[in-house]
């Protein structure tokens, strides 16, 4: 079996990033209160990834978000993956459609907090210029070869939608490393296949033995005694 096949056994949350144009406007009415609009996913459109195999490629099949938003998840709006939430769908202060072009997000923030007030400063100046999200992948498809993988289905419940401040670029991105919990999930042969690559890698190197010292040919005793003998 093919070790790349081990790229289909890996679980988990995973995070993706994508350059967008972020709009910022104000809401009509509520002078404290902003709203920002963009693309926390573009679909139909590869980009390369890397995991502890090498590169491969990935895209976002068109359709991929259809079940999870029919099922109202649960994401939250943050920055850089973390602190507080700043728009909830919960709330309805963050709201999610798909479109041709990808995972489509509005979100209407207040501008009484200060980390939402340097988010959309540095929007605004456009010193931030990219999103990113937190998802699980519920159907994939990989090519024979294992070299490209086309994410048909995601579960964005209590996922994220995030401005991100030079998040991991498409180009030059690295896959999370496998965890732990994740062995669990491979199968005993990818296991085992794994698990012998490994070895190779961290055997200590050989090393060959030094060759024995040559012994005194016997004519040399010999001739030792003959000369004692005279």
């Amino acid at each position: 079996m093919s070790d790349k096949s081990q790229r289909a056994s890996v679980t988990g949350i995973v995070r993706r990033a994508y350059p967008v144009a972020l709009e910022v406007r104000a809401k009509k009415d509520k002078p404290s209160v902003s709203t920002i609009e963009g693309y926390a996913s573009v679909t139909e459109s590869p980009f390369e990834m890397w995991d502890w195999l090498g590169p491969y490629s990935e895209v976002v099949r068109t359709g991929a978000f259809a079940k999870t938003l029919a099922e109202n998840p649960q994401v939250q709006l943050l920055l850089n993956h973390g602190g507080l939430a700043m728009a909830y769908t919960k709330a309805g202060t963050l709201r999610l459609s798909e479109d041709t072009t990808g995972l489509h997000m509005e979100a209407d923030v207040s501008t009484k907090r200060s980390d939402v007030g340097d988010m959309l400063a540095a929007l605004e100046e456009g010193s931030v210029d990219e999103m990113s999200f937190a998802f699980r992948v519920t159907r994939q498809m990989w090519s024979p070869d294992y070299d490209q993988r086309d994410i048909l289905e995601i579960d964005l419940h209590r996922g994220d939608v995030s401005v991100v401040n030079f998040g991991a670029n498409p180009a030059t991105s690295v896959a999370p490393a496998m965890r732990a919990a994740d062995f669990d999930q491979l199968s005993d042969d990818d296991a085992r296949s794994l698990m012998e690559r490994l070895q190779r890698r961290f055997a200590p190197p050989v090393v060959e033995p030094a060759p024995a010292p040559a012994g005194h040919p016997l004519s040399l005793y010999l001739a030792q005694a003959e000369a004692l003998a005279l």
